[in-house]
């Protein structure tokens, strides 16, 4: 009966731990050691194992079916034997297929699964889960260090670096450059490396390039005692056309949509999953959980969801199927999003389940019982996107574009954002992020360290691909490791310390991160500022106390800049991007500024500072602001 009802959940879309009964895994029977097998292959005329055990002959161990499923018992098979199913079609095809829920696979360009066992890990982060559970993100810091493993370093004859060794360096260097999480692009297995993983084959087997399912449980468990939370992307939006993978699995539509208005996206070369087909839910809910509770992953960034939710996303001509209502909306992959996101918090109450979602789809950081689609945080492509055209402009022609750094404030509380400088912003001739700020290397590396700061001090959570933080000269080469042979430079290895720095400041100030998705946590100083290029705002913490941030994206120097603010004391600075130890001038307030009875911006009183050029400066409000009398009042508007 316990058999019948998994087979019952997995048909009706509700089993989300299905790696526990499907794939291959260590049992005994009749007094033997061995394994059994199972997959789903509702097509099939027969299905067998195969591998070096039997020189990979179809028949020799065949899997009897029952219903839409095949198993059986294989005995005496040592751990990383490599097999496939033979799955013979009703076309008369055998097609030889790597296990959907293997565990573990051969290094490409071999493509077979592997026996692995993946119980007996010792964890040793409770203390780290303990601590992360009773710290909420929505008021804590998020500072997101975005990693493609196979290409953040390499060993010295070009080889990857393994999970372990990986572990004990990026733990290291994440620590010391105050970063508070990793996120990894796709681990999952995949056979191209030119894919970055974004197009895979195995949804249950972290990819073998640096070592077994052990391993990378080790990394994890290091960066948790490390005080480093992991993130990773995870892609249910489509997989690859690989023979072996989930492609045409029993010679029919399996795991993709049988409507070939629904089934490709031509563009990327890969086949849709059909969100409407219980079985694939059973699938992708179970890949979910796999990696929260076996690998103890801290919350998963899901890929393209935008290409989940419009039907008509990407299909030219009109070639596309509407919905049942006539519209675009893709219903079955919206309904799927709310389970997957209500499965994993019911997993991980603490997960962070983020959306890469590039459109104005409303309600995807809020609940689905009031119409969400249940994430608690949504990358903002749109800052995103605004802020790397500002950027790439002649100094001169920003004034005309001044919306690009303001109009994020229009929705910035709309969702829960995280603000993305992603690997899609350093490859495909968009070159680094330093290569694209105007003027010489040095002016640069001037503006890098006023965007990073402007970055930092916005409203919403952080997230940086690898390299900006040491002023890498080339964009992203995932074949290659980063420049690190920069640091040998005295300017880079300031740039790395102002980096390390700031990133330490933020981590320490509330007001830049505890009301990161509420007006209560900001308010416009000058918004409007177009002709200088600067926008002064001020961060506010849950007890009120504010933090003003100044940034200047011109070429230009401000001694005296006046705005006006709230009626404190003095302002005193607490930051700035032109301190000569980061490279700078050294421009900028050294001493507290006082706050003067002069009105301004439409407030009774104002300060004025001084504001570096392509900076940014940080000042702490203290003090309560005297109330002047009419008479002195009159004379400091005399002064003006």
């Amino acid at each position: 009966m316990a058999k019948q009802g998994q087979a019952d959940r997995f048909h009706q879309g509700t089993m989300t731990d299905g790696w526990r009964w499907f794939g291959a895994h260590p049992a005994k029977k009749r007094g033997r050691d061995g394994w059994t097998f199972r997959v789903w292959a509702p097509h099939a005329e027969a299905v067998s194992v195969v591998g070096d055990f039997n020189d990979w002959e179809e028949g020799a161990a065949p899997l009897a079916r029952k219903g839409e499923i095949w198993e059986g018992f294989l005995p005496d098979l040592p751990v990383y034997t490599s097999y496939k199913y033979a799955v013979r079609g009703a076309d008369g095809q055998v097609r030889q297929k790597a296990d959907p829920y293997g565990f573990h696979t051969e290094t490409r360009p071999a493509t077979a699964s592997k026996l692995y066992d993946i119980s007996g890990f010792k964890w040793t982060d409770g203390a780290f889960r303990e601590k992360k559970a009773k710290h909420p993100v929505y008021t804590s810091p998020l500072n997101i260090y975005e990693v493609h493993l196979g290409s953040w370093k390499k060993r010295g004859n070009g080889d990857f670096i393994d999970y372990k060794d990986l572990a004990k360096d990026l733990a290291a260097y994440v620590k010391d450059m105050g970063y508070t999480a990793i996120e990894l692009l796709p681990v999952t297995e995949h056979p191209l490396d030119d894919s970055w993983g974004y197009q895979c084959t195995g949804y249950f087997a972290p990819t073998s390039r640096f070592g077994t399912p052990k391993d990378f449980m080790w990394f994890v468990n290091h960066m948790h005692k490390n005080g480093i939370l992991v993130l990773l992307d995870w892609v249910p939006s489509h997989f690859c056309k690989d023979a072996q993978g989930l492609y045409e699995f029993d010679g029919t539509y399996c795991y993709e949509y049988s409507d070939p208005n629904k089934r490709e996206h031509a563009a990327w070369g890969t086949r849709v999953f059909d969100y409407g087909r219980p079985e694939v839910k059973s699938f992708l809910f179970s890949s979910a959980r796999f990696w929260l509770e076996e690998y103890h992953i801290d919350g998963l960034r899901v890929d393209a969801v935008a290409s989940m939710l419009y039907l008509d996303y990407d299909r030219q001509g009109g070639a596309w199927t509407p919905n049942q209502y006539g519209g675009h909306e893709n219903l079955e992959a919206i309904e799927f999003l709310r389970e997957l996101n209500t499965m994993a918090f019911q997993t991980d109450p603490s997960v962070l389940m983020i959306a890469e979602e590039s459109t104005a789809w409303p309600l995807v950081t809020r609940p689905p019982d009031v119409g969400g689609l249940g994430f608690n945080l949504k990358w903002n492509m749109g800052w995103m996107n605004d802020m790397c055209h500002y950027l790439k402009l002649d100094p001169y022609f920003r004034q005309y574009n001044h919306k690009d750094i303001t109009f994020s404030m229009m929705y910035a509380f709309s969702e829960n954002f995280v603000l993305p400088i992603s690997h899609d912003e350093v490859v495909h001739m968009k070159g680094s992020i330093v290569g694209k700020m105007p003027g010489d290397y040095d002016n640069q590396l001037r503006c890098l360290r006023g965007f990073y700061a402007y970055l930092l001090a916005h409203p919403g959570k952080k997230l940086l691909f690898m390299g900006a933080e040491i002023g890498q000269w080339h964009e992203w080469d995932s074949d290659g490791q980063l420049d690190w042979y920069l640091l040998d430079r005295p300017e880079n290895q300031k740039l790395r310390k102002f980096f390390r720095e700031i990133n330490a400041f933020y981590k320490k100030t509330a007001a830049l991160w505890e009301v990161d998705f509420d007006w209560a946590g900001f308010e416009w100083l000058v918004p409007d500022d177009n002709h200088n290029n600067v926008v002064v705002f001020l961060r506010r913490d849950k007890k009120g106390r504010d933090l003003m941030c100044a940034v200047n994206f011109s070429p230009n120097t401000y001694t005296n800049y006046r705005m006006g603010v709230p009626p404190y004391r003095r302002y005193v600075p607490v930051f700035n991007t032109d301190d000569p130890a980061y490279g700078g001038d050294g421009f900028g307030d050294s001493e507290a500024v006082m706050v003067e009875a002069v009105p301004s911006h439409g407030k009774e009183c104002s300060a004025a500072i001084r504001i570096p050029a392509f900076g940014a400066v940080f000042l702490r409000g203290e003090g309560t602001f005297p109330r002047p009398r009419k008479k002195q009042q009159a004379k400091e508007l005399e002064k003006t």
